[in-house]
């Protein structure tokens, strides 16, 4: 079994989104660690905020297979992938570790994700994997948000109900 992390993220009725996504995820990979809810503001367009999250699984699935699943749960919760790369969303999953693979692919995807550096993906990983190895940085997750400039700002903003 490898650890996986992903990072989830709404703006369009997000916490509606985000627990549907979490129920859906727990069904398949049952034994997974969910995140807070942390609200954070649109980045690189205008929009309504954010809910992001963080989840971890364990699952012998390909990353390859897993990304083509996380897009069918992303697509069943109406995301919409003619418009913007950058626009409002109902869903926005992605995995950011898949043990300690560093690998590239087919439809966007980048592992380890170079998103981690945002607060709003990292903050919500370092929550449930504090002890995870960045296998780039080789520093734990804990270690990388302590020395995050938003460290001391960013807190979950709801609890998640799924």
């Amino acid at each position: 079994m490898t650890e996986v992390l992903l990072s989830l993220g709404s703006n369009i009725e997000p916490k509606r989104h985000l627990d549907l996504a979490v129920a859906e995820l727990r069904q398949q990979f049952p034994g997974l660690r969910v995140s807070g809810y942390y609200r954070t503001v649109a980045v690189g367009f205008d929009g309504e905020d954010f809910l992001n999250a963080a989840v971890a699984i364990d699952t012998e699935m390909p990353a390859l297979q897993l990304n083509a699943w996380l897009h069918a749960l992303e697509d069943r919760h109406g995301r919409r992938r003619d418009g913007p790369r950058f626009s409002s969303r109902t869903l926005d999953i992605d995995i950011v570790y898949y043990g300690d693979q560093v690998l590239s692919g087919p439809h966007n995807l980048q592992i380890p994700r170079e998103d981690v550096r945002h607060a709003f993906v990292l903050a919500p990983l370092a929550e449930i994997a504090p002890d995870f190895v960045d296998p780039e940085r080789r520093l734990t997750l804990a270690a990388m948000w302590q020395q995050h400039p938003a460290f001391e700002t960013v807190l979950p903003q709801c609890a998640n109900s799924a």
